[in-house]
């Protein structure tokens, strides 16, 4: 696989994660291993990863997810009123949508779940440069997601569940200084590969030196 290959065939997956598979724990180390090259702010490393493989903890976050993922559906009404002016694209949210919904319903049985955290030290998020924190954490995030394409693993970004934040610590047991960043569900993936998504051209979001 080619670099470029490699980053624009990293996509999330949802209906394609082979809930039946087992993952070898080792692919996972592996690609963490890779994840912890990624820059940290200040060269801090205040990432901790909680792997989860546990059939009733994932059951269990599966649980709070599920709850979670269907309030929002619920309040946004995301798959089609947030584009009816745009049928091509409200067809495309709606397709979304229902990918959505389904790893609501199928989170608790992917083979493994990954939560990304940052160790602050405090209960509460300390305030400032919120930006310039989680930019310690995240590009480690995206690096163990392309590791994972890599490795034919699919995954899917997902923070749904940080709306029962707390409920979901008290389930993994983590320290109050310890905050989540997301649930990675990941898994191998079902057929053969992925395709570049459909993306606006450059010339539409790009700005040179001045807006």
């Amino acid at each position: 696989m080619t670099p470029e290959e490699l980053l624009t065939t990293t996509r999330t997956v949802r209906k394609r994660l082979d809930l039946d598979r087992p993952v070898p724990l080792e692919l996972i180390r592996t690609a963490l291993d890779i994840a912890l090259q990624a820059p940290s702010g200040s060269n801090t490393q205040k990432w901790q990863w909680l792997v989860i493989t546990d059939a009733d903890q994932r059951a269990a976050l599966g649980k709070v997810y599920q709850r979670a993922c269907r309030e929002y559906l619920d309040s946004s009404n995301a798959a089609g009123k947030l584009f009816a002016d745009d049928p091509e694209r409200s067809k495309v949210q709606q397709r979304v949508g229902s990918s959505v919904e389904y790893l609501a319903d199928k989170m608790g049985d992917v083979p493994v779940l990954v939560i990304p955290c940052l160790q602050t030290g405090s209960a509460e998020l300390p305030a400032g440069n919120q930006a310039g924190m989680w930019a310690s954490l995240l590009p480690a995030v995206w690096s163990y997601m392309l590791a994972c394409r890599a490795f034919t693993l699919g995954t899917a970004y997902t923070t749904l569940h940080l709306a029962y934040e707390k409920e979901a610590a008290e389930i993994l047991g983590l320290p109050s200084g310890v905050h989540q960043a997301a649930m990675i569900p990941t898994a191998f993936y079902t057929g053969h590969t992925f395709k570049p998504a459909p993306r606006q051209p450059l010339d539409e979001v790009l700005h040179i030196d001045r807006w």
